[in-house]
This record gives C-alpha cells, structure tokens and sequence, in this order.
C-alpha cells in the first residue's frame, strides 16, 4: 500500500503538467516614442540610414516549411519593415534626415541594419544593429513581441502596427544612447561620415583624414579646410546621392502602402492559427515528458515491488504514462493541421503580395536593374561625374587594379 500511495502523487503530477496553460497578457502598444529632452541646434541633428533587413530566409525548402517561412512574404518584409522604423523615427523629431537604403552607405550618420528572426500576426522579432560613422556599435538587440487580437480591430488607427512595440522600442534606446553624446562626439560623428564620403571618392586627397583602427573603427585625424575646393566637390556628389535614395524613398512608400491590405490580410488570418499551433506543440511538449515520467514511475514500482498491489499500481502507471504519451502525439497532429493552415494561409497572401516585391525590385532611375544594383552603379558614375568635375582621368578600383596586375603576371608567364 506504501509503494501504491507514492504513485498516484507522481501521476497526478504528470496530468497536471499536461494541463497547465500559460496565459500571456497581450495589448495594443500605441504610446508614442520618447521625445529628445532638451535642444538640438541643426548641425547636432543625426542622420540616419536604415539598410533593407536581411530576410533570413532558409536555403532549404524543409527547413522553410518547417520553420513556417513563406520567401516571398519574408523578402516584402525585409522591405517593409525598415520603411516602419523609418516612419516612426521621423515622426520624433529627434533626427536629421531619415532613410531607407538599399545597403549600408557612408553618406549618412548613423546605420541601422536588421535581421528578421521571426514574423507571423501573433508573433514577431528582428535583431537590429545601430552604429555610427565612426564604427562605434551603440548597440545590437533583439526586439521581440506578441500582437493582441484586438490589434487587427478597425477602430485601431491604420499608421498603428500590430507590433508597434518593437519599432518604438528600437527608436527609445536609440534615443537614450543619443541623449548621452556631446556635442563634440556628435560633430565628430558627423565629421568623420562626410570624410569617409569624400575619402570613397577621392583617397589621395582624403585617406590622411579619416584612418581605420586595428578594432575596425575610424579615427579622425584632422579636419579640411571649408573652402576646400575639392571638399566642396564632394559634397555636390553627396547630395546627388541623396537625392537619389529620396526617389528610392518613394518607391519604399508605394511597396508599403501596396502591400500592406494583403500583408494584414494575412497576419490577421495567421493570428489564431499561430496561436492554436504554439499552444498544442507547448502542451505536446509536457505532455511528452509528464508521460515519460508516468512510465518510468511505473516501472520502478514494479521492480522495487514485493507485493502483488505493488505490481498493480506499477502496471496502472505504465498504463497510464502510456496514455499521456498517446495524447502528446494526439497534438502534435492537431498541431500539424494548424502548420498546414498556416501553410496555405501564406501560399495565398505570397501571390498577391509577390508582384508589389518584383515591382521595386525593378524600379530604373534611368539606370537598370534592382535597387541594389541601381545603387551601386549610381555610385560609379557619381564616381566618374567627380572625376570629370576635376578633369582628371578616373583612378582604375582597387578590385580591378587586382585583376589587370594577374592578367599581366599571367602574360609573363
């Protein structure tokens, strides 16, 4: 009777491993960002450039279907989701200029580039990096957060995300890193990226100005003088760029404001299938382990037993993990029915959101190819517009200065 009365305690526990439920309060974040405490003359406003995220996509298919990755919707986001942050840090009034690029560029401040973790319409998550032009990291962090049911609600305003938790909360701590600067970093700051600009086009001029450091930083070394002709240059070249990454900018407004109806479709249809789903797996999982505890019990029992009610109770904990263990696999099949939900629910939203991706990607500024590529070429004849400015034959990359040099060894030989 001793060994029966430690048993049933043992399984009691195991059923109530399998029942517990944890219950997540969940609300609608629309609490604007913090707001710069004090005055910022013009010259101390930071601009910031926010890269396209990288959408994390896995190369196999399985690890895409098991992961629930849907490629094209992952790839609008990489998008979409630094034209949010760029919206919401614009609306702080805490920046200068605020722009999506294609890549990382020396024409502005302060980068921030991001790698999408996770996303569906209850859950998401990103892991951002910010950094200045002095290649000081001011942090790398990973933004998490559960969307509310009400989120999806009409009466919630449209410039309001399911997750605007995450955005404000990049735009909070990179604020408090900006209220502890000087004045004298922030001119540095800016110094340093407008050299770094000038040192990519002219490196004879500029590359005693603006050095790297063994730890992959930048010192500044001196300053130009104002008048500085070729300076001035220089910054004409800046502002083409700019100019061209506010074009840029409005394709970024028409892809977001395009996708978003069939973007929000989906997270609103994915939300309590995603739900359904991390629930069953969450009580598969104790399921599975409060069975194997059953079992394991139960045998112990048996083999510490020397009496035939001892057996019995061994025998009714085996019977009984073994029955946990079958309602463990139960939900995992449930689980899988919801997978396969969620599998169809993207399949949809990809196809009326893929043509909007192709759709940037494409875009020509009388130039051809993918923004990236329209980028980098833009890049080059700035390039050469600079050199021509100076009348100045333009110096051959560093790249294919490379490969001419085996070309010529290779002649030789």
């Amino acid at each position: 009777m001793r060994t029966r009365a430690k048993t049933i305690p043992i399984l009691a526990a195991c059923l109530a491993m399998t029942a517990c439920v944890t219950h997540v309060v969940r609300t609608v974040d629309m609490t604007p960002p913090a707001r710069f405490q004090g005055v910022q003359t013009e010259k101390e406003l930071l601009d910031i450039g926010i890269a396209v995220f990288d959408a994390n996509i896995p190369e196999s298919y399985d690890e895409q279907i098991e992961q629930l990755v849907q490629p094209d919707i992952r790839r609008a986001e990489a998008n979409f989701m630094p034209y949010l942050t760029k919206n919401l840090l614009q609306s702080t009034g805490n920046w200068g200029a605020v722009r999506v690029v294609p890549r990382p560029t020396h024409a502005v401040d302060v980068t921030v580039t991001g790698t999408i973790l996770h996303s569906d319409g209850e859950s998401m998550g990103f892991e951002a990096t910010v950094e200045d032009a002095t290649g000081q990291i001011w942090f790398t962090r990973t933004y998490e957060t559960l969307a509310s049911k009400y989120a999806y609600d009409d009466s919630i305003p449209a410039n309001i995300d399911p997750f605007q938790g995450v955005y404000k909360n990049l735009a909070d701590d990179m604020l408090a890193y900006r209220q502890a600067l000087s004045s004298d970093e922030i001119v540095i700051i800016r110094a340093t990226a407008e050299l770094k600009f000038a040192r990519d086009f002219a490196p004879d001029a500029f590359s005693d100005h603006v050095v790297a450091t063994d730890d992959g930083e930048f010192e500044l070394r001196r300053l130009p003088s104002e008048d500085d002709p070729m300076l001035k240059r220089v910054r004409k070249v800046r502002e083409r760029e700019y100019l061209f990454i506010d074009t840029l900018d409005e394709y970024y407004e028409s892809f977001y404001r395009n996708m978003t109806p069939a973007y929000q479709s989906w997270r609103q249809a994915s939300y309590s299938e995603a739900i359904a789903r991390k629930q069953l797996l969450a009580q598969a999982r104790s399921a599975t382990i409060g069975g194997a505890i059953g079992i394991a019990a139960g045998v112990g029992t048996i083999y510490g037993s020397d009496s035939y009610q001892g057996d019995a109770a061994g025998v009714v904990g085996v019977i009984s993990g073994a029955m946990i263990l079958k309602s463990a696999l139960k939900k995992r099949a449930e689980a899988e029915i919801h997978s396969e939900v969620l599998q169809e629910i993207g399949v949809a939203a990809e196809a009326a959101i893929m043509p909007h991706t192709i759709e940037l990607e494409n875009q020509t500024v009388r130039l051809q190819g993918t923004v990236d590529e329209q980028y980098r070429e833009l890049r080059s004849i700035l390039r050469s517009i600079y050199f021509a400015d100076l009348s100045l034959p333009e110096p051959v990359p560093e790249s294919d200065a490379v490969m001419e040099s085996d070309e010529v060894s290779q002649g030789i030989q």
